[in-house]
């Protein structure tokens, strides 16, 4: 008797896939989402940008402020030179 080889599973064919949603809604509704969707992230870069720019010009008027402030600059001349000759 001949050995019998067993037949591989058949695989199911590119329609027996469930249907995603992608695939069930109308191609207007789908763009629109596309596009409210890159709105979303547009104005979310727009917000994480303009709080970089205050955090900078935070950090700016901070640093323009010691600047001024002779006992910080005092403080920092004499931390250098204790630094230098130890």
């Amino acid at each position: 008797m001949a050995a019998k080889k067993k037949q591989p599973a058949a695989r199911p064919a590119a329609s027996d896939k469930p249907a995603t949603l992608k695939d069930m809604l109308n191609p207007e509704v789908l763009a629109k989402l596309q596009a409210q969707a890159n709105e979303l992230k547009a104005t979310e870069q727009e917000r994480r940008d303009e709080e970089q720019r205050l955090a900078a010009e935070a950090k700016k008027a901070e640093r323009k402020r010691l600047e001024n402030d002779f006992e910080y600059l005092l403080g920092q001349s004499e931390g250098k030179k204790i630094n230098k000759y130890d």
